[in-house]
């Protein structure tokens, strides 16, 4: 069990038997967006859980399957990003910059696992994978079937992915401690040009 040698616990509550396996994996989700892959381990993720490092062995074989199991992206989340693409098209850029932000800085259901990937993906080739398949997705959704409207939203995302990096992975100190607003109001037109053409069909 967890003793005074483990890292400080995150969790208040003990699981019941029901529960163990998803306060596990919320543990994990947690653990893995905020340290990454490489420095969580089992023992850490067991602290957070309050169980025995044996326990999440039993439901998980390895950290790499635990891994892939917090990479799961919500459907609260992915409903974010298809909707943006609803809508008049001169606003565009402002709803998929509010659908990136929301998503990757909002409630921790739906930021943790899109953060999980993005830190992931550096060192873990599933989670370069997860995160690949990710975006493809919604370009596929949110772009016309041609191969310049997937050129240019591909773009967008590029954009927007770097964006969430600087913020909540570098931390670069001007974008990370600037507010949603200040950020939409500024990204929002070089997206809008990105996704948007001179006749205005995205």
């Amino acid at each position: 069990m967890a003793g005074t040698s483990e890292p400080s616990m995150r969790r208040g509550r003990r699981p019941g038997s029901g529960s163990t396996r998803q306060v596990i994996l919320d543990a994990a989700r947690a653990r893995f967006a905020s340290d990454g892959f490489t420095a969580t381990t089992i023992r850490r993720i067991a602290a957070d859980a309050r169980v025995d490092p044996s326990q999440v062995m039993q439901f998980f074989c390895s950290k790499d399957e635990l891994f892939a199991a917090t990479m799961a992206v919500p459907a609260s989340a992915l409903e974010r990003f298809d909707t943006a693409f609803e809508g008049p098209d001169e606003r565009l850029g402002e709803r998929v910059v509010r659908a990136f932000l929301s998503a990757w800085e909002g409630p921790a259901e739906e930021s943790e696992p899109l953060m999980a990937m993005l830190r992931g993906a550096i060192v873990n080739e599933q989670a370069a994978i997860e995160l690949r398949a990710f975006i493809q997705s919604r370009l596929l959704h949110g772009a016309a079937d041609d191969g310049d409207a997937m050129f240019r939203a591909g773009l967008a995302s590029s954009m927007l992915v770097g964006l969430a990096t600087s913020r909540q992975i570098i931390g670069v100190p001007v974008l990370a401690a600037a507010d949603t607003e200040r950020i939409v109001a500024a990204v929002a037109p070089a997206i809008q040009s990105v996704l948007v053409d001179s006749a205005g069909t995205p």
